[in-house]
């Protein structure tokens, strides 16, 4: 029953602390606005060669038009294929997206996980003593579990160690990579070789359903030593990811939509307004050395 509570607890911190990041991140004072264009947000061929609203006559007495559409579509580009990366450094994208996609397709199969677990516990078995059940859905269900599953573990281990060995083989990689660093890509590969090790004994993922019907149910889930382990180090890696750098899937939207693409306007009585006065505003909490933040000393009075 312990592995059932933790395995809980960890699903629930990793939400928790994800949601309280991208909270605290919402009510940080106003970054400083690139504005480079073009925005995706701009409608129609604005949006594609550079243009914006300030272009159109007396833009500030029309009605704003925004393409939602827009932002969704490059925000989905940078998501499932990490764009800018493939434009900018594309033999570095090659083995981040290994990483990536890998992560993707084990989301997949943590799902697929769970519907098969729903499946059984309604008396659909995806297995048979015969083998995999004769059942369409069942058996699509099963194999595009097997594969999900299979293929997304083998990216991701490929990904984390390429990328480890790259940061600390290759000079330019290596100047800038901090401890943290190889350690976040090292935890991360000896979680899914942990899993490839019970996957190994189990190739039809047959264990990660019961564990999904032991969740369900809030029963005990019933594992070995190979598979205890596992679980406590993948539990242990979602509590920590919100807390490093790797939450970035939480701060690549403000990244985008409060710095790189927010142009809204600056009009007299604004929302805009009532933000960039709030910046203004906006005094250091801490002692600073500069001289332009430091005031100076007071001069001393003159005795008399």
């Amino acid at each position: 029953m312990l592995l059932t509570v933790f395995i809980y607890a960890s699903i629930i911190a990793f939400i928790g602390i994800s949601l309280y990041k991208a909270y605290q991140y919402a009510k940080m004072p106003m970054h400083g606005r690139w504005e480079l264009y073009p925005v995706p947000k701009e409608p129609g061929e604005k949006g594609h060669y550079g243009g914006s609203y300030y272009e159109d006559l007396e833009w500030w007495n029309k009605p704003r038009q925004v393409s939602h559409s827009g932002e969704i579509i490059d925000m989905m580009k940078e998501m499932l294929f990490i764009k800018n990366l493939f434009v900018n450094q594309r033999h570095q994208w090659w083995l981040s997206y290994a990483l990536h996609l890998g992560i993707y397709l084990l989301g997949l199969w943590t799902v697929l996980l769970a519907v098969g677990a729903v499946m059984e516990l309604s008396g659909i078995p995806l297995t048979t003593a015969e083998g995999v059940s004769a059942s369409f859905a069942a058996s699509m269900v099963y194999y595009i579990t097997f594969i999900s599953g299979s293929v997304g573990a083998l990216l991701v281990a490929f990904g984390s160690i390429s990328l480890f060995l790259k940061r600390m083989f290759n000079e330019t990689f290596s100047k800038y990579t901090t401890p943290q660093e190889y350690f976040n890509l090292f935890f991360i590969f000896a979680v899914v070789i942990s899993g490839l090790m019970v996957w190994s004994a189990d190739p039809g993922f047959n264990y990660g359903r019961e564990i999904m019907k032991g969740l369900f149910t809030f029963s005990p889930i019933q594992a070995d030593g190979a598979l205890t382990a596992h679980i406590i180090l993948l539990g242990v890696l979602l509590i920590y990811i919100p807390q490093t750098k790797m939450s970035h899937y939480v701060g690549k939207y403000f990244a985008f939509h409060k710095i790189l693409w927010d142009n809204e306007p600056n009009l007299r009585n604004s929302k805009m307004e009532e933000v960039i006065k709030g910046a203004i505003s906006y005094k250091p909490k801490a002692s600073w050395s500069a001289p332009h933040i430091k005031p100076p000393a007071p001069a001393p009075k003159d005795e008399k």
